[in-house]
């Protein structure tokens, strides 16, 4: 019966920094009674790499996940806490502190390259979602025209960077020598350093520059090149041993966090509620109503590049997978930008035993719960 519906790699050993959101907790692992079936409910612990301030990853997954049933279902209850970044969200899986993160590639190829014991069991972030932009009428149209400027990024230790490194090589340039990276973060912060100056351009990902865009600005967008097609972002990762002691409990979260991000492709809005709900941060004092249409196409923006990009919500199956060759071009992209030294062993690396019970859920009844819920 089917069930019912960001990163250097010398940066691993950034110490984790975890402070527990308003429905986290402590306790990894543990159970207990579930009043309503006498089930046992399993407690899992999800690290996430930042402070959830706007619509992303979080709200997508777990926050739908959370409010639509879909982890009650699944016989879960899932704990989280905030690190500082993809790089020490992926040191508390290995640390222990957490069981699961959706982290970025280049904060989990680091880490096995280092030697840290963990594995990616399940893709999430699957079209490339970054780009570099300039003010409109700047001179820099294409990478070669990067020469000599300074790059705004999130941080160095972030995607952006490789990113910026890699863009510049595609231009012909050294990464090393030509461009300068400046650490910016987002926001309102990151578009004060390219008008004021600062930086020539940025280098921030589709969902950032959306939620600017919505304020009134507009930017002019270098073109990605080849090489970034098939290139993996966000992935899920756990520990080795965790893996192994809690393979059931794995499973049953990634088969609820598709099942929420389905649900947020085919009703971004109600989605977005669902987000305000588990993370009222995000509203910053104001009422929902007021933010709910802006939210909405931010959150769209971060869903389109965690879903297929053709077809109908429908025809999409294979939650999760990750094939040999974006892996193989994500190894080689991290190798150029200077993350990782050498080719990544994806024996060690992946682990997709656990997408045939993670797709094994009524994808026509998440599809029809996302329809007739209120927006």
């Amino acid at each position: 019966m089917k069930h019912a519906l960001r990163l250097g790699a010398g940066a691993v050993t950034v110490s984790v920094m975890t402070a527990l959101t308003a429905c986290g907790g402590t306790g990894s692992g543990s159970s207990s009674a579930d009043s309503a079936s006498g089930k046992k409910t399993a407690t899992i612990q999800l690290a996430i790499a930042s402070a959830v301030i706007g619509p992303k990853e979080e709200v997508a997954t777990y926050s739908v996940a959370k409010k639509e049933g879909f982890l009650s279902e699944e016989n879960l209850d899932v704990k989280t806490i905030n690190t500082d970044g993809s790089v020490a969200a992926v040191q508390a899986v290995a640390s222990g502190s957490a069981d699961i993160t959706p982290a970025d590639a280049s904060a989990i190829l680091a880490a096995r390259e280092k030697g840290v014991p963990v594995v990616a069991v399940g893709g999430l972030v699957q079209n490339w979602p970054w780009r570099i932009a300039t003010l409109p009428g700047s001179p820099i149209k294409s990478a070669k025209d990067l020469k000599g400027k300074k790059i705004g990024v999130i941080s160095l230790a972030s995607g952006s960077a490789p990113y910026a490194r890699a863009m510049a090589e595609d231009g012909g340039l050294d990464p090393q020598k030509d461009v300068d990276l400046i650490p910016v973060g987002v926001g309102s912060q990151a578009l004060s350093a390219l008008e004021g100056g600062k930086v020539d351009a940025l280098a921030l990902y589709t969902q950032a520059y959306t939620t600017l865009e919505l304020s009134g600005k507009s930017f002019d967008y270098l073109q990605n090149g080849p090489r970034f097609d098939g290139i993996r972002s966000l992935t899920y990762v756990v520990r080795k041993d965790t893996l192994s002691k809690k393979k059931d409990e794995i499973t049953r979260f990634l088969r609820a966090s598709y099942k929420g991000l389905l649900f947020s492709a085919v009703n971004p809005e109600a989605a977005m509620r669902d987000g305000y709900s588990v993370y009222p941060a995000i509203l910053s004092g104001q009422q929902a109503d007021a933010r709910i249409a802006n939210d909405t196409k931010i959150l769209q923006a971060w869903v389109r590049t965690a879903v297929p990009a053709t077809g109908e919500p429908a025809s999409w199956k294979d939650w999760g997978a990750v094939s040999t060759e974006a892996w193989t071009k994500t190894g080689d992209y991290m190798k150029s930008s200077g993350t990782i030294t050498k080719d990544p062993d994806l024996t060690t690396l992946w682990d997709a035993g656990l997408l045939k019970d993670v797709n094994d859920f009524d994808a026509a009844a998440v599809i029809g719960k996302a329809e007739s819920a209120a927006k």
